[in-house]
């Protein structure tokens, strides 16, 4: 019993990752630090509910509500909510009110509830509507092009558009990936070699401040409830 978690890449520029999740016997989990913000939704006890979630800096326990269904969908980095910056949302979030189990409100207008499968549907509308926007320029760097922009303003968009640096950003999704690979049996000095960490004492270090987890915790499966599908690789 714990989490359950399904998680699948989308083919929308828009969109990282599409997510779900039960919760069963568990009511706390530890949170995993994460790049992107996304929006989620989730039914307990006949009641439907809503909220955005921002980029998580750190990692740390977070409640569950238990026997709850969940359905996430995680943006990409450079996307934005016109109405509320990305910086605002970094390791927090805003509960949406007035959600039923078929429409939720989000910038002034009624949108439907998705399920997993509806998820790009629901994007493609919020994006046409002007309500999620992005940075092209946060793209570009994202894909590895060098911008006309100094470097400066590069990172200026880039902290506006996602709340985080760079370095944050690729310090986190290392460890992310890092924790992943650990998981499927990869022997630390693998990892080290793979993800260009300096030794094993650094990665543990990374570890322990963005998942949460020693690697011999991932490699046993050990800690208890996390906010990471590690039990299978993410399917396109």
């Amino acid at each position: 019993m714990g989490l359950r978690f399904e998680m699948r890449r989308s083919d929308s520029p828009w969109v990282d990752t599409v997510w779900t999740c039960r919760s069963e016997q568990v009511t706390a989990m530890t949170s995993v630090a994460g790049v992107c913000w996304g929006l989620v939704f989730w039914e307990q006890a006949g009641r439907t509910y809503a909220g955005i979630t921002g980029p998580e800096t750190r990692t740390g326990t977070a409640p569950v509500p238990e026997g709850a269904t969940f359905t996430g969908i995680e943006f990409a980095v450079g996307t934005s909510l016109r109405a509320v910056p990305t910086p605002a949302l970094v390791d927090g979030g805003i509960g949406l009110l007035d959600t039923t189990r078929r429409t939720f409100r989000l910038d002034g207008a009624r949108w439907e509830t998705p399920g997993p499968d509806d998820a790009e549907a629901l994007v493609g509308s919020l994006v046409r509507a002007g309500t999620v926007v992005r940075d092209l320029l946060v793209a570009e760097v994202l894909r590895g092009h060098r911008p006309a922009a100094s470097g400066r303003t590069v990172e200026r968009r880039f902290r506006a558009a996602t709340g985080l640096t760079r370095g944050v950003v690729r310090q986190i999704e290392r460890a992310r990936m890092a924790a992943e690979l650990l998981a499927a049996g990869d022997p630390a000095a693998d990892v080290v070699a793979k993800l260009d960490y300096f030794d094993e004492p650094h990665l543990a270090r990374a570890l322990r401040s963005y998942v949460g987890r020693t690697v011999r915790q991932l490699r046993e499966g050990a800690g208890g409830a996390i906010a990471l599908d590690l039990d299978q690789r993410l399917t396109s």
